[in-house]
């Protein structure tokens, strides 16, 4: 089976053919956004009794101008349209939330739901979009990581120390300032809000800033169907739905947090184990040919880098990691 043939395939309710009915005759919730739009459905649909249907469509993000007749489609018959915010003319097609909702039927409804990013577990992890290119990514994992972006900007080489003693303090704080920062998204831009449960499911949360775990989107699901007067069961699953990529996850964030968990000292990409220097390394070679991201990590970030001790001018000397 050819890429083409696969993917047409995996997204086989997408991609019906026209005049093909599709094969529950319930009210279509559609369910719009990044890879935590695929996550949230597949949770929305194991709901016990359902009055919906759900569908399985491509991320926003790797949408085509040939999708776009199959999108018109969905959107035409879907009775809830379960979107996060998008800008319009993203990535130049015509799929910002706005753009969608004039494409609905009347009578349709929508409900919003945010762009989920919590570096409470993973303080000095970021994400960092150049304007020329936002898909580009860093080496090794496609995350920031806010000391090796002050290690470049200091021009330390690769085989210097690299991390930073923080405080319990500090932590909390970064921890605090990223979900103000999500709750403030929400409050503007969303319907059905979960920063402020976030801190409930201890190192459950997230696997990476912008990785939920699955009780995340257990609780996102009861509150859109709560949002939309349905009752029903959201029921646990034994594979993790976002399991792509696990982040390590530190001691002192896990004491400073007072959250009970297992720390996790490397990466894990699609199976790939990754210890944190040799990301360190792979990326601060990357950075000194692309210094333009040294520069907007700072601009977008400088906040957090001052809360954590990152700062040009408060900077304490990097130390051995442990």
């Amino acid at each position: 089976m050819n890429a083409d043939a696969g993917r047409t395939w995996h997204y086989r309710d997408f991609y019906r053919p026209a005049g093909t009915p599709p094969a529950e005759r319930l009210p279509l919730w559609l369910v719009i956004g990044n890879c935590q739009a695929e996550a949230l459905r597949l949770t929305l649909d194991a709901v016990v009794d359902r009055p919906y249907r759900t569908a399985r469509i491509p991320p926003v993000h790797e949408l085509e101008p040939a999708d776009l007749p199959y999108l018109r489609v969905l959107l035409s018959e879907a009775a809830v349209l379960v979107s996060q915010p998008i800008r319009d003319n993203y990535r130049g097609l015509p799929v910002g939330s706005a753009e969608l909702r004039a494409q609905l039927s009347p009578g349709a409804t929508v409900v919003r739901w945010p762009v989920i990013r919590d570096a409470s577990l993973y303080p000095f992890q970021v994400i960092v979009r150049h304007p020329a290119d936002r898909a580009a990514t860093p080496p090794l994992v496609p995350y920031h990581d806010l000391r090796t972006v002050a290690a470049a900007r200091d021009g330390r080489d690769p085989d210097q120390p690299w991390d930073v003693e923080v405080t319990e303090e500090q932590i909390r704080a970064a921890a605090q300032a990223s979900r103000a920062e999500l709750a403030r998204r929400e409050r503007r831009d969303t319907d059905v809000g979960i920063s402020d449960a976030l801190a409930s499911f201890g190192a459950q949360a997230a696997h990476t800033i912008n990785h939920p775990g699955n009780p995340v989107f257990y609780e996102l699901a009861t509150r859109i169907l709560d949002f939309q007067g349905v009752r029903g069961d959201v029921p646990s699953r034994d594979r993790q739905l976002l399991s792509s990529a696990y982040a390590p996850l530190e001691p002192r964030v896990l004491t400073a947090l007072g959250i009970t968990g297992t720390a996790r000292p490397q990466w894990c990409l699609n199976g790939e184990t990754l210890t944190p220097d040799q990301v360190h390394a792979a990326q601060l070679c990357w950075y000194h040919a692309h210094p333009d991201y040294i520069r907007l990590a700072v601009e977008r970030h400088g906040h957090l880098m001052e809360l954590l001790g990152l700062t040009a001018s408060a900077r304490r000397p990097p130390v051995a990691r442990r």
